[in-house]
């Protein structure tokens, strides 16, 4: 699936499955702009595309507010072009009881998590709209289809994370826009194994004995920024081993 010619930003890509869908989408011929307050990490994954022949900048900021996006959005122009492909991954994760979480704590998962994404559509669409083409992808969460325990404030920003999608989805449909959104189901990545959860233990319950990886994730997002997939639109791409037949 050539994607030589293509721009991609990449939020939250400075690691886990973040930097893997920025190295699928590099392997695939897009310029990737890497977004993230980890800017050493982003510049990890910069190098990392760059060793391997691509193509990457690193735009080290908040991708949750106006001033930061619109330098970002800047930069990627001046050094690689008008964006075409926008990969909505940056988010923050919690486990607390429900009536522990503070209006101040859910306001920011929110922030960053719906609020983010729905300001960088905001800042790169115009770009997708002068060229009649452009993919957005949404990565959201499998726990908005099964609910979790203690993540209240998580799932409810994934969940509108979704209907963001479908609704633009139906918005830009004849524009030569996609939206569509991947919802991963329990990816190995350094957030996982940083929370409360028994990754290991759990993965032996799943389906396919494992965890998933973030190269899983970027199967999936790699199809949707596709020519392969441009008649497929508001769309959920389930990737979870099978999990959900547990």
């Amino acid at each position: 699936m050539s994607l030589n010619g293509k721009v991609a930003v990449v939020t939250g890509a400075a690691s886990g499955i973040g930097r893997g869908i920025a190295i699928r989408l590099a392997a695939d011929g897009a310029a990737i702009s890497v977004w993230d307050l980890n800017a050493a990490g982003a510049e990890e994954t910069a190098e990392l595309i760059r060793a391997a022949g691509g193509k990457a900048i690193v735009c080290a900021g908040d991708a949750a507010a106006k001033e930061p996006i619109a330098a970002a959005v800047a930069r990627t122009h001046a050094e690689l072009g008008p964006i075409s492909i926008l990969v909505n991954n940056a988010g923050m994760t919690g486990f607390d009881a429900f009536q522990t979480i503070t209006q101040e704590h859910f306001e920011k998962v929110l922030r960053v998590n719906l609020t983010g994404p729905f300001l960088c559509i905001q800042a790169i669409i115009p770009d997708m709209l002068a060229a009649g083409w452009g993919r957005i992808i949404n990565i959201s969460s499998s726990s908005t289809e099964t609910g979790a325990p203690m993540m209240a404030h998580y799932v409810s920003s994934k969940s509108g994370l979704i209907g963001l999608t479908k609704a633009l989805a139906v918005e830009y449909a004849d524009k030569g826009i996609t939206v569509n959104n991947v919802p991963p189901g329990f990816i190995d990545t350094p957030m996982l194994r940083a929370s409360p959860v028994d990754v290991d233990a759990y993965a032996a319950t799943m389906p396919m004995k494992r965890p998933g990886k973030p190269s899983d994730i970027a199967g999936a997002v790699a199809y949707f920024a596709s020519e392969e997939a441009g008649y497929v639109t508001g769309h959920t791409l389930s990737v979870n081993g099978g999990r959900y037949m547990n």
